[in-house]
């Protein structure tokens, strides 16, 4: 399991504080008055509504608050927030499984995801956290569709000081095959592959996934290892049916969502937990490179309303 970053956890607190604020403070601004009454709770289903929570998430946290607040006896719209986040971080819980690098060297990651939802700026930062916890890593350009994506990622190495794999046009899985077989000659710890953006009403090019996903099985029988979709939470309730896609064609292990800092609408997040809870592994908050880091939901809730 990756311990967290040598940075004080207040400082990741603290920009995770202001990243949900666009969402967070039409939630934490219904707590200022003196009573908790019906009209707070109308209040409360409207902003998670109009933060993309959805109906059924929705429904859960505030059937959830109803029972703390009686069991609780609370009678203060401060109490009632405390009960909130408590009641939050419940709801979130199913996506809180923090990552670990299994036996597997190298470690194959694959990423997928609708076009601009930033995957490559993901993989990017994905690649200094885990050298921040010893790991070597290689990136695979399998976006061999857009010569910007190649350039991105190729900046990124750079950045980072990691080999990048690519060639222009061709077919992406064979990419990723070379990719592989480079990181097993140099002894890599992890591998992490991208690919071109898609919508999923695109069936040919979720076949092309799927295709993508067989080559690496049969380069390495227990891999990928992981498959990633990274999320961009200004799509909101979209997301959700971005996750539903993706995971009926791939068998996603794991999520990234990102921008959250850009957004009133991150509420999307306890709609996933809601109907299609697959483990949110990181979240990010920012453009700084620091800025994904591992998914808690005790934190995302006391972020979310303080």
């Amino acid at each position: 399991m990756f311990a967290s970053p040598d940075k004080p956890s207040v400082s990741w607190l603290d920009r995770l504080r202001r990243g949900l604020k666009q969402t967070g403070s039409q939630l934490a601004g219904l707590f200022g008055g003196a009573r908790v009454d019906e009209a707070l709770f109308e209040q409360l289903e409207a902003a998670l509504i109009s933060a993309d929570a959805g109906i059924d998430a929705t429904t859960k946290l505030l059937e959830g608050l109803r029972v703390r607040a009686t069991k609780g006896r609370i009678e203060t719209p401060q109490a009632l927030k405390e009960a909130l986040i408590a009641e939050l971080a419940a709801l979130l819980a199913p996506l809180d499984h923090p990552f670990e690098l299994k036996d597997h060297k190298p470690f194959i990651i694959m990423i997928a995801g609708v076009n601009g939802a930033g995957k490559t700026t993901s993989i990017g930062k994905l690649a200094s956290y885990f050298q921040s916890q010893g790991c070597s890593v290689l990136l695979a350009a399998g976006d061999t569709f857009r010569a910007a994506a190649r350039e991105q990622l190729a900046v990124w190495g750079e950045r980072n000081r990691v080999t990048v794999v690519s060639q222009e046009g061709g077919d992406p899985a064979a990419v990723i095959f070379d990719a592989i077989q480079a990181a097993r000659a140099r002894a890599i710890d992890v591998v992490i592959a991208d690919t071109a953006g898609r919508l999923p009403t695109q069936l040919h090019l979720m076949e092309e996934l799927k295709k993508i996903k067989r080559v690496i099985a049969k380069t390495e029988l227990s891999g990928p290892h992981a498959v990633w979709v990274v999320l961009d939470a200004n799509t909101g309730q979209n997301a959700l049916a971005q996750v539903k896609a993706f995971d009926d064609a791939l068998g996603v292990t794991g999520l990234i969502l990102t921008k959250l800092d850009g957004t009133a609408k991150g509420g999307a997040i306890a709609a996933i937990a809601c109907v299609r809870p697959v483990p949110l592994v990181f979240i990010g908050v920012g453009e700084g490179i620091d800025d994904l880091r591992p998914f808690s939901a005790s934190e995302f809730a006391q972020a979310l309303l303080s």
